[in-house]
């Protein structure tokens, strides 16, 4: 019987194929839109998540300065020193390693290609605290380090503009008004969220201290922190010592902010993923609208086989096997909408991925789940319907025009 109920709805909706696509493009849009918006919004938490991650696990990082949003224009604060650096180091618990950085922006020039990079000066603690493997290569020594030679890491963006297709180690170029010997090349990290990971040229912070900012100050400090402690018992640690040392007394407000990436990162995960629900719900609506389009041409059809319905009660046909010829043909259009929505939302998100440059998975659930909300409001819109053709009276059905 359902099988025979099935086969009618299907030529029913036959007849008519334009009139069925335009009332199934509701559930299209919607069911479209809302897998659409969920696997991307996913597929962003995910690109936030590695970006967070490739700053690496268990790292606190220091700033002098009251943070976003604190503060007013009063003096700036002073920049960290490298006493500041040994005292971390050396008088908490569960620090691993303390890596400064200096920063400053240049052109890289070699044989006739320049190109505008960030230039880091930083230690080799900065290895321990944020691993970076090499491609090819070395590290700078210790010995180096301490001399403040012009060596110099580059990442894979830098490599790419100035070397092209040639090996840079052991290759010697000019950056800002200095020349530096290339010894190692980093493996590619690739965009983040806070721009392309690999434009960047590391170098001993001695370096860039003496031959490009002019100063010991130190504008950022990255604090590993031992697996075995509480990230946040460290960084209450750190900012009593930091205190003690900056000479901040009393119910004065801290002039520099400790941010931990993990926090950072369960921040931005939660907000984009409350961003991909309300987003997602606003998509859904279309198909409360499809639903009703589906509402809408159904007592159209029933009105237009009115004289059917009669024939078929009047031969023996009894109301629930009437309702149900309508229900199916009601959840049919629907459950075709709703595939035809999935191909659609696998196309458009196969255009977007690249062009946000983030991360793509097939999404099972979210599929599983839209579709079968596709195929309940066929169900839903299409009762009433259904109901109104199995109620008609046989002898009324037959004098219709």
């Amino acid at each position: 019987m359902f099988g025979t109920t099935l086969l009618l709805a299907i030529r029913s909706i036959r007849r008519h194929m334009l009139r069925s696509f335009l009332t199934t493009l509701g559930i299209i849009i919607g069911v479209g839109a809302v897998v659409t918006m969920v696997t991307l919004g996913k597929a962003t938490t995910a690109a936030v998540q590695q970006s967070i991650s490739s700053l690496g696990t268990n790292i606190l990082q220091v700033r002098p300065g009251q943070g976003f949003g604190r503060g007013g224009g009063g003096p700036r604060p002073p920049d960290f020193k490298p006493e500041d650096v040994e005292a971390i180091a050396d008088q908490i618990a569960g620090v691993t390693a303390v890596a400064p950085q200096a920063q400053t922006s240049a052109t890289a020039i070699y044989e006739g290609a320049n190109w505008s990079t960030t230039v880091t000066g930083t230690t080799l603690a900065y290895f321990t605290v944020q691993p970076w493997p090499l491609a090819s290569g070395r590290y700078w020594t210790p010995a180096e380090q301490a001399a403040g030679k012009a060596v110099c890491v580059i990442g894979n963006t830098v490599r790419q503009n100035l070397f092209r297709t040639t090996e840079a180690v052991g290759k010697r170029f000019r950056i800002g008004a200095i020349s530096c010997d290339v010894v190692g090349v980093l493996t590619t990290r690739g965009q983040g969220g806070f721009g392309d990971q690999d434009d960047v040229v590391l170098m001993p912070i001695k370096a860039v201290q003496r031959r490009f900012t002019g100063s010991r100050d130190i504008r950022l400090m990255l604090v590993g922190v031992d697996q075995a402690y509480s990230t946040s018992a460290v960084q209450a640690s750190l900012t009593d010592l930091l205190r003690e040392r900056r000479n901040i007394t009393g119910g004065k407000d801290d002039d520099f902010n400790i941010f931990d990436t993990k926090q950072i990162s369960d921040t931005l995960t939660s907000t984009t993923t409350m961003l991909t629900r309300i987003v997602a719900a606003v998509a859904a609506i279309s198909l409360v609208v499809g639903g009703i389009g589906i509402m809408n041409i159904m007592l159209v059809s029933v009105t237009e086989r009115t004289r059917e319905i009669g024939i078929r009660l009047a031969i023996g046909a009894v109301a629930r096997e009437v309702l149900l010829q309508f229900l199916v043909e009601a959840v049919v259009l629907s459950c075709l909408g709703g595939i035809i929505g999935l191909i659609l939302a696998q196309a458009i998100i196969a255009l977007l991925v690249p062009v946000m440059q983030v991360p793509w998975t097939f999404d099972l659930q979210i599929n599983i789940i839209a579709f079968a909300i596709s195929a309940v409001i066929g169900v839903v819109f299409g009762y009433f319907p259904a109901r109104r053709a199995a109620a008609l009276n046989p002898i009324d059905a037959l004098r219709h025009e």
